[in-house]
């Protein structure tokens, strides 16, 4: 077989240091922002408190005129007081939603971390509730909580419910099933890219519609597109798939490599893997390139919080010349992220889990040029002088791919942009006020 791509040799990039303490990131409910977009006809219902709500409007930013395909069953004060059944109030709520919506075909009910949602059955539920509207709807459930999911596991936990439903694909024969929530135009590219190299059989999951949903079987080889899809994989996994080691797909060398994986599964020729690349690679590199003189050199600060840390940490190092001070990440999973962190500088600090409180005061020692951190340690950070970048920003934000490596790096040169904007403002008032 051809070698398409360096292989990361085992034993190669940093040490992980595991940390254990105080959290600081958003819970698993925030996934429903980018999932409802993905999947056109499936609907979230989340079963919490008003703060549950807040969250997911204010995160979702959805226009006044849209009519977005989430929503929140809100817990009142007489269901707290037990006047009302809590199962009986689900099932009137999805009928009441069911019949005005009759073009949901998926619909989740999402648990949330209030104590009363915690002690409600929301997989009988769905089963009760999937029998029910079972030949128009099909209705399952997962866990948002954050009290068992961070973040971007949302999305992990909502992939993982639909694995069990899958159909079983019909003999052995040899297909891709690429995993992981991906912008449309994304998408397009990479199944382009593929087709392109000869590999016909190609279906992404989630996909588009709920009723195209991917067969599984023992041919099943599958490219993770996102690093936090744990369970999702195990499942699938299970279900006969083979999972492809590859880095994933953010920068020119990343997504090169990615490809590369599925090339040499399919047995690609070499040739035409490198025709098929050449020139999106060429046109990444330069778009890279363009954002050189404000990244290279500098230095940046993963807090913990998307998972995306060691994938994002690898493409900045390599490709636009950035220095890692530390790379923190909520969990890791060593074996889907071994390529990643092979190809990372060695002397790089990179740390598993949260010590919220000792992460601060080891960045405030660094004193780094850049921090990306989530929403809640943001503003205090740039209070006390520090630049900054919002992680959720790069999970809303189409990154994975050739023609979005200058996006994504233009994402981290966009604060350094901010900061001279403010400084210039500031001084043409400074030296203008004396004249007043």
């Amino acid at each position: 077989m051809t070698a398409h791509a360096p292989v990361p040799a085992e034993g190669c990039g940093p040490s992980v240091q595991r940390q254990r303490g105080q959290h600081a990131v958003f819970c698993g409910l925030t996934g429903i922002i980018w999932m409802h977009r993905k999947i056109q006809d499936a609907f979230f219902l989340v079963v919490g408190s008003r703060t549950c709500a807040h969250l997911i409007q204010s995160a979702a930013g959805v226009m006044i005129f849209a009519e977005p395909r989430f929503a929140t069953a809100i817990i009142e004060e007489r269901d707290l007081a037990g006047l009302a059944d809590a199962h009986d109030e689900i099932d009137r709520v999805v009928d009441q939603l069911l019949s005005r919506r009759p073009d949901i075909k998926l619909l989740f009910l999402v648990g949330s971390c209030p104590s009363e949602v915690i002690k409600l059955d929301l997989g009988r539920a769905a089963q009760r509730l999937d029998r029910l509207h079972g030949g128009a709807c099909r209705v399952l459930s997962y866990s948002g909580s954050g009290i068992e999911t961070t973040f971007t596991q949302g999305e992990d936990a909502a992939l993982a419910a639909m694995v069990p439903g899958l159909p079983r694909a019909n003999g052995e024969a040899p297909s891709l099933l690429v995993v992981g929530a991906l912008a449309d135009v994304v998408e397009d590219q990479f199944r382009r890219l593929f087709s392109e190299m000869g590999i016909g059989e190609v279906a992404f999951f989630p996909p588009r519609r709920s009723t195209a949903m991917p067969a599984i079987g023992p041919g099943t080889r599958i490219l993770l597109a996102q690093p936090f899809l744990a369970e999702t994989a195990r499942l699938l996994e299970g279900r006969g798939a083979t999972r492809l080691a590859a880095p994933f797909p953010l920068g020119a060398e990343g997504t090169a490599a990615w490809l590369a994986a599925a090339a040499r599964a399919f047995g690609v020729a070499q040739s035409r893997f490198d025709a098929t690349i050449a020139a999106p690679r060429e046109r990444a590199i330069r778009a890279i390139a363009r954002y050189a003189p404000q990244l290279a050199g500098k230095s940046i600060f993963f807090f913990p919080d998307s998972q995306l840390e060691a994938p994002l940490a690898r493409f900045l190092a390599n490709e636009a010349g950035m220095r890692l001070t530390e790379v923190g990440m909520p969990y890791l999973h060593r074996q889907h992220l071994a390529q990643d962190l092979a190809l990372m500088p060695p002397d790089a600090l990179v740390t598993e889990g949260a010590d919220v409180d000792q992460q601060i005061d080891r960045c405030r020692a660094m004193k780094p040029d850049l921090v990306v951190c989530g929403l809640g340690l943001a503003n205090p950070l740039e209070a006390e002088g520090f630049t900054t970048k919002w992680s959720i920003e790069l999970v809303f934000t189409p990154i994975q791919g050739f023609e979005q490596a200058g996006d994504l790096a233009e994402l981290f040169a966009r604060p350094f942009n901010r900061k001279a904007r403010i400084a210039s403002l500031t001084g043409s008032k400074a030296e203008a006020a004396p004249c007043s």
